[in-house]
């Protein structure tokens, strides 16, 4: 399997010590062992997936795919070059006028549960997840959306997926896990029930079998013996059993990595590396996409001002709370799209730096001279604030950062008010758009991913941006496949937003996974998700 770079994580705070009543909840691994009953501990944050997230084709969270992963298999793999390769399908072309992608596919499948893989199973499947009561938000977007015009049999292994217009980034989209694929079985009778997960219906052709799964608590994924379709040859793993342990604290995760009651570590912030131990390999991968970003809604309060949105941008000292609160392992973001994705605009780095006297400047420029009696700017009666909603679970790092913000947007009398909300408190307001001020990142190998962020019709249009110019360039990046043309389209994009500021991006995230002594095989895929095809371990 392709593996990244790996960056090695410099010295770090601390690891706060977790509690001997946390760690003793969690099973160590078993001794020993050969390859035909090794069991893998993977301890994850987890966090929501209980909250319905088990289904990729319809959950927009990171965790969602990566623990699917291990059950749904792809069209196509995503090599570490960006190039593709065949998984599910032998074979693909991609007709003249770019709208009909053709595929071949492997005659030798099943899924879990005994049935064929086949062209009617990758039709079941697209056509569920385009279906307005499915109600895919992510996954129907990278299937084209409204672009999708159908999928057609044209062979028992012969499948055609057309689109109403050329749509490049169809390939990229075909090897995630979001347009993975469900036994049809389950979704003629169980489909409702993919949200939630379990053995009964977690049933995909994956190297692993979903087997247990508690909620809250651990998914246990067992070895599909049968498996013999995977990337590059990948067959049955070595592994028996992945025994996926939720954990939402970062120290317990760090805890149970160091103290050898778990295997594999993810989702560690860097505040928890160095007291991992010597014999802890530590590899952090930046995401590809979006960075950790602010969503400035500029259809409600006072984002509507240009120059507001500008100054709250440049109120923030980004780099001074980054380096602060992520050690320098994560670097400041400049663009609303990552460095290590295609299209990057490496012109913007230092483009918009730290200025309290232009930010002070802009808003006095937009009427916000007067001063009330805590500092906080005031114009028609009315003081300078914005409302921030965000989704809980919020990791320490990212409270401390929120609490940076707000300090430095207070020194130039501009008020944050910052609300943590469960995730149903939280759709309440994010449907209807009631809030000032949201935030998220966003993984994703194609720059398409900004079609959904700043297209009018764009399922996450935070900002709520509309704007003709800007939906035609997102028009044109998905209609061309010439890579230098749609990198001057994301380009224009990247500098409107940075004049524009609809989005202010923060930090560039990575995934960071620590394994211990004795895992072997390991491999990442684009996204700096762990992939268990080769793994072993021994103790």
């Amino acid at each position: 399997m392709p593996s990244l770079p790996v960056r090695r994580l410099l010295p770090l705070a601390a690891l706060a010590t977790a509690s001997a009543l946390l760690l003793s909840a969690c099973a160590g691994p078993a001794d020993g062992g050969g390859a035909d009953d090794a069991e893998l501990i993977w301890a994850i944050e987890g966090a929501n997936l209980s909250a319905g997230h088990m289904d990729p084709q319809t959950s927009q969270l990171d965790v969602s795919s990566m623990v699917q992963r291990q059950v749904l298999d792809s069209l196509v793999f995503q090599e570490a070059d960006g190039s593709f390769s065949p998984w599910l399908a032998k074979s693909w072309k991609v007709s003249d006028d770019g709208k009909t992608y053709t595929f071949e596919l492997r005659d030798d499948v099943t899924f879990s549960d005994g049935t064929p893989f086949d062209a009617a199973a990758v039709k079941a499947n697209f056509d569920r997840i385009v279906d307005p009561a499915t109600k895919s938000a992510q996954a129907a977007s990278m299937l084209g959306g409204e672009l999708y015009a159908g999928t057609e049999i044209i062979g028992d292994h012969t499948v055609e997926v057309s689109f109403t217009q050329p749509y490049a980034p169809f390939l990229q989209a075909a090897s995630t896990a979001q347009l993975g694929f469900w036994s049809p079985k389950v979704l003629e009778s169980s489909a409702d029930q993919l949200a939630a997960g379990g053995p009964d219906v977690t049933i995909g052709t994956g190297p692993f079998v979903l087997s247990e799964y508690t909620a809250d608590q651990e998914i246990v994924y067992t070895r599909n013996d049968d498996y013999a379709w995977g990337p590059d040859g990948a067959e049955a793993p070595e592994i028996k059993t992945l025994r996926v342990e939720l954990l939402p604290e970062a120290s317990v995760r760090a805890g149970v990595l160091s103290s050898g009651e778990a295997d594999v570590a993810t989702q560690l912030p860097p505040n928890v590396v160095s007291d991992l131990g010597d014999d802890i390999t530590v590899t952090a991968r930046e995401y590809p996409g979006l960075p950790y970003s602010l969503f400035l809604n500029e259809k409600h309060g006072v984002f509507a001002d240009q120059k507001v949105r500008q100054a709250f941008s440049l109120a923030i000292d980004i780099d001074a709370a980054v380096e602060e609160i992520f050690f320098g392992e994560f670097p400041r973001a400049w663009s609303i799209l990552g460095p290590t994705t295609p299209g990057y605009d490496k012109a913007l780095e230092g483009s918009w730096p730290f200025d309290a006297d232009e930010a002070n400047a802009l808003l006095d420029e937009a009427g916000w001279t007067q001063r009330d009696d805590d500092g906080i700017r005031m114009k028609d009666g009315k003081r300078l604030s914005a409302r921030w909603i965000a989704w809980t679970p919020i990791s320490d790092d990212r409270t401390a950062l929120g609490n940076a913000i707000q300090s430095d947007l207070k020194d130039v009398g501009f008020e944050i008010v910052r609300e943590k909300l469960e995730p149903a408190a939280y759709n309440e307001q994010y449907g209807p758009k009631t809030y000032d001020i949201t935030d998220w990142d966003f993984s994703g190998v194609d720059a398409d991913l900004l079609r959904s962020h700043l297209g009018t019709d764009g399922f996450q249009n935070a900002s709520q941006v509309s704007d003709p110019a800007v939906d035609g360039l997102l028009e044109r990046g998905l209609s061309t496949s010439d890579t230098a043309e749609r990198a001057e389209i994301y380009t224009e994009l990247q500098q409107w937003n940075a004049e524009h500021v609809a989005i202010v991006p923060l930090y560039v995230s990575s995934l960071i996974t620590g394994s211990a002594t004795g895992v072997e095989g390991l491999e990442y895929d684009l996204y700096g998700r762990p992939l268990f095809y080769d793994a072993s371990v021994s103790r």
